[in-house]
């Protein structure tokens, strides 16, 4: 809860997509400024998607400025708020490696980083830059099991079906004795990624973007997790709970909003959107991450009277 009576953290997502970071549409400048405008209106986290390139059939290829880098600018442009990966494929980068990236990416952020993993799911990136795309929840088994380990203990020994660390350790260690919390994404419609969200994450994330994106919809998500927790004899209380929605900013040009990505994304007034906030709190949730229809400094000074209302209690 926020200090001030808010009832679950509220994140800024930067779209991949048209409206957010497509070929440039925010660069660098922009990005930063978001991110400040962000911290100093009250947003209590930052969050990039870890995308290289689309390419659909029959349409130009198009894409966002590449994730980590991102972050890592960011971790020294801001001071307050969480920075996270919505979510970072570990098929793109080697996960030693990337446990060594994270441990340093939380040391220059004072402790910020929240490391959300995922598998991917864009089959055409991983050919145009030559990552393999089979057996990807696999992988993604194996790389998740090794970062934890050298996240939480620091070394790892490890010859594994798709990868090797030999007496790796972790040196010198950020500044968390176990490392940045875990955050894996998975719906109920994937068994295996919430198993492995049960087995490995200190927070799952539920990404409503195009689905329904309401209170309503969390009840048989939360299900779904609660039984996997079940499964692998874990308390359910101790994996928190993050949804990603799509939110039309009050009073902007809604022209990207609705059908393009959602049955039903969360629009209305300030005091509409504070009210289905509240009430994804109510069902349990701690925090969601808000990836606005319009992207830059225009939707964060559009929400930030969202952030207000809810701080009211």
């Amino acid at each position: 809860m926020g200090e001030s009576g808010r009832p679950l953290k509220v994140g800024m997502f930067v779209s991949a997509m048209q409206g957010g970071m497509r070929d440039g549409a925010l660069r660098w400048a922009d990005i930063r400024r978001m991110a400040e405008r962000s911290e100093a209106v009250g947003f209590d986290s930052f969050w990039i998607p870890d995308h290289l390139i689309f390419k659909a059939e029959g349409q130009p290829a198009h894409g966002p400025w590449e994730c980590w880098s991102l972050l890592s600018a960011l971790a020294a442009s801001t001071a307050r708020m969480e920075l996270g990966t919505l979510v970072l494929c570990t098929g793109f980068r080697n996960p030693a490696l990337l446990a060594k990236m994270a441990d340093t990416l939380d040391e220059v952020s004072g402790g910020r980083l929240i490391l959300g993993l995922g598998a991917g799911w864009h089959e055409p990136e991983y050919a145009a830059f030559g990552y393999p795309y089979d057996h990807r929840v696999g992988r993604f088994a194996e790389a998740v099991g090794l970062i934890k380990t050298l996240l939480r203990d620091g070394a790892v020994d490890h010859q594994g079906q798709y990868y090797t660390a030999r007496d790796c350790v972790l040196r010198p260690r950020g500044p968390r004795p176990q490392g940045p919390p875990i955050l894996i994404g998975a719906l109920a419609s994937g068994p295996r990624m919430l198993r492995l969200c049960a087995q490995h994450a200190d927070l799952w994330n539920g990404w409503l973007v195009p689905h329904e994106n309401t209170p309503a919809a969390v009840p048989p998500l939360r299900e779904a997790l609660d039984a996997a927790c079940a499964a692998e004899g874990r308390d359910p209380a101790s994996l928190g709970r993050t949804i990603g929605l799509l939110v039309v900013p009050p009073g902007l040009d809604a022209a990207l909003a609705g059908a393009d990505y959602a049955p039903r994304p969360l629009a209305g007034s300030a005091e509409e959107i504070a009210a289905a906030l509240r009430g994804f709190a109510a069902e349990g949730v701690s925090h969601v991450q808000l990836m606005p229809t319009t992207s830059g400094e225009a939707a964060v000074e559009a929400l930030a009277p969202v952030l207000e209302l809810l701080d009211r209690g």
